[in-house]
């Protein structure tokens, strides 16, 4: 049920969700008769929310709150038992499609855990990520990612697959199973930095101590430019953090994070 209604909360928490209802409803009074005046300032507020969060400075800002101060708490000294790899940054149906990789903007983070097994930094590394088609596991992003990390030469005694997880909650439960079935100790998880904080109050929720190497920043700091030309790619930004903020509240109620 939780999952259901995370992917329904998806579509609703959206700028561009808030700015159609809006519009909608403020035709609908004009054409309706019913309060013309209020009618007319409905459409102008939702023309408002949409130009809004597709400006740079509006989505800059709400990135960079998700973002800073980083959650950063690796120990470079340290030799980790296990790395554990957040999904989210492959395109299953587009590969599954055209028969070849597919990342998003989140590649990073397999990048990221590469490079640590590669320097010895992790011994091991827990890839989680369920399935996008229930019936179809075996089409499980954590297969295809741990497949490709085998590809660049990481010993696949090294990885172990967790391909039940749905959502950051699951990833968290899951490989904790792992790790104490395993007897490991040092866990070190990647993720996207505006992802970290809800993802490591998931882990300790579970009462598995970890730390925390965050990747894929997107915010920045350089003065504005003075373009306010509305972008798809600002809104898009500024969909991302609103949908992340309202998660790190949801799962806080929910106690999936601490």
């Amino acid at each position: 049920m939780f999952f259901f209604l995370s992917k329904i909360l998806d579509v609703l928490l959206t700028p561009l969700a808030w700015a159609t209802l809006l519009i909608a409803t403020g035709l609908f009074r004009q054409r309706a008769g019913r309060g013309v005046g209020f009618g007319r300032i409905l459409v102008a507020l939702g023309l408002l929310v949409l130009l809004g969060f597709s400006e740079e400075p509006v989505s800059n800002a709400l990135v960079r709150s998700l973002e800073s101060p980083p959650l950063r708490t690796f120990r470079p000294g340290v030799t980790y038992d296990a790395v554990v790899l957040l999904g989210g940054l492959s395109e299953d149906r587009i590969a599954g499609t055209w028969g070849q990789r597919a990342f998003n903007d989140n590649s990073e983070r397999l990048l990221q855990t590469f490079d640590l097994l590669r320097t010895g930094a992790a011994k091991n590394v827990i890839v989680s990520s369920g399935p996008v088609q229930e019936a179809a596991p075996e089409m499980s992003e954590a297969h295809f990612l741990s497949t490709e990390l085998t590809r660049w030469g990481i010993d696949a005694g090294r990885v172990v697959v967790e391909d039940k997880a749905r959502n950051t909650h699951e990833n968290a439960v899951y490989s904790a199973a792992i790790v104490r079935a395993r007897g490991w100790h040092t866990v070190l998880i990647v993720t996207s930095a505006y992802h970290m904080p809800r993802a490591y109050g998931c882990f300790v929720a579970e009462e598995l101590p970890v730390d925390t190497y965050p990747v894929d920043f997107r915010s920045y700091d350089t003065p504005f430019t003075g373009e306010l030309v509305p972008r798809a790619e600002h809104l898009a930004a500024s969909t991302m953090a609103i949908r992340e903020w309202f998660g790190r509240k949801i799962y806080s109620v929910r106690g999936f994070a601490r």
